[in-house]
């Protein structure tokens, strides 16, 4: 049985509030996702919103899908905390052992994830890495840089929703617009 946040009501209504699920692609999402698996050298890095039955996708590096259920999803377990979850080996964990995410063909060994916290302090998602190979180890300094790119990522929605609130557009459609042309 998945672990539930004893308040995800609440925090799936603020997930909501930012109006991001089942939006097209933007590109502030996927540089930061294209960056993370060339810093961690890693083919998946995604950033994923845990909604009431499913995790869905935002940006997905190196992953050709845009959701799971949330029963099967490893950000499941990582929303329920402050600090990132890290699995060196998916097939030692016994959380997620006979998980069809590594039972099956994308066979997911390593996996590391930094909640997306809000500023009213709800854990959306997460920002995650994603290997078929398992880890030995994931230092310190790596934890960090992870938490670094959960943090930006949760600044490029608070900026998005702000921007949204304001003039009923996006920033990333602003931004993805390029400058004007006379």
């Amino acid at each position: 049985m998945i672990p539930i946040p004893s308040d995800d009501d609440a925090r799936i209504k603020n997930l909501h509030a930012f109006e991001v699920l089942d939006t097209p692609d933007e590109d502030s999402f996927d540089a930061i996702t294209r960056l993370a698996a060339r810093l961690f050298a890693v083919p998946i890095a995604l950033v994923s919103l845990v909604d009431k039955d499913r995790q869905w996708f935002k940006s997905s590096h190196g992953l050709d899908a845009d959701q799971t259920p949330r029963d099967q999803a490893f950000c499941t377990y990582a929303i329920m905390e402050n600090e990132p979850l890290v699995v060196l080996d998916a097939t030692l964990d016994d959380r997620f052992k006979d998980n069809p995410l590594v039972t099956g063909e994308l066979g997911i060994r390593f996996y590391a994830g930094a909640p997306l916290i809000s500023p009213d302090n709800y854990r959306l998602g997460t920002f995650c890495i994603i290997d078929m190979k398992p880890r030995t180890s994931f230092h310190g300094f790596e934890r960090n840089n992870l938490i670094d790119f959960a943090t930006t990522t949760v600044d490029i929605l608070e900026m998005r929703r702000r921007m949204l609130q304001e003039t009923g557009t996006p920033v990333a459609a602003e931004l993805n617009a390029g400058p004007s042309r006379p």
